[in-house]
């Protein structure tokens, strides 16, 4: 196998299975992929944004022995494909939890749960001002999260404890494509620009990375599909 096309290939292993399970007869996520693919827009803009940024004042860089070469300003075109293929499947994980337990929703403490979270991790993000990359991520997951709530009356379709169970079910495929990346190495990180807490070779700081990607993602999805139901 070529190896320029490693990370290309992660990803195309990543989203063949939500694809095929899209069309299951009792879920039939693909008759909400007009928005899914509206929603995904949004986020994939403002990550791409962050990720050209970070290249390019070298928060991290990709290995070019495991891309195909194909870039966008600075960025693989395989990193501007993980901003929807990610996404995607995050989703479909959710739209799984809502259709197959439709009886988990509304749960006071999982809203606590939120609130705790994006208070501490705007704790830790102020106090680690100096490192980039634990910073923006903290301080804007729990930005965002704040705003949820802040705002609760315009999204009223988010439902947190579904949330909170699908992204930690998603958890499980997302360290593991992204132990790949980072284990192999496709990306590699500054670590002084991080905390320097790893999973096993992931930093602690692409959890919430990609809890504020999941995140946003499912709120837009869920506030154009309400808005439809309610025309």
């Amino acid at each position: 196998m070529n190896a320029h096309y490693t990370y290309f290939l992660i990803l195309t292993a990543s989203v063949l299975g939500p694809i095929a399970l899209s069309f299951d007869k009792k879920l039939e996520f693909y008759k909400n992929w007009k928005y899914l693919f509206i929603a995904m827009l949004i986020p994939a803009t403002i990550y791409i944004c962050w990720d050209i940024y970070f290249t390019s004042i070298g928060i991290w860089h990709f290995n070019e022995t495991y891309i195909t070469g194909i870039k966008f300003i600075n960025l693989p075109v395989e990193e501007l494909l993980f901003f929807f293929i990610i996404p995607y499947c995050c989703v479909f994980i959710y739209a799984c939890i809502r259709c197959y337990f439709p009886r988990l929703k509304k749960n006071k403490q999982a809203d606590i749960f939120l609130k705790m979270l994006a208070i501490c991790l705007l704790i830790i993000g102020i106090i680690n001002v100096d490192k980039y990359y634990t910073a923006l991520t903290f301080i804007l997951t729990a930005s965002f999260i704040m705003g949820l709530y802040f705002f609760r009356n315009y999204f009223k379709s988010f439902d947190a404890i579904s949330f909170l169970v699908s992204f930690f079910i998603s958890l499980i495929p997302f360290l593991i494509v992204n132990g790949f990346l980072t284990a192999i190495p496709v990306v590699l990180y500054n670590e002084a620009e991080n905390l320097n807490i790893k999973i096993f070779t992931i930093p602690v700081e692409d959890v919430f990375y990609g809890m504020l990607l999941i995140l946003m993602n499912i709120v837009i999805y869920e506030k154009l599909k309400s808005n439809n139901f309610n025309q």
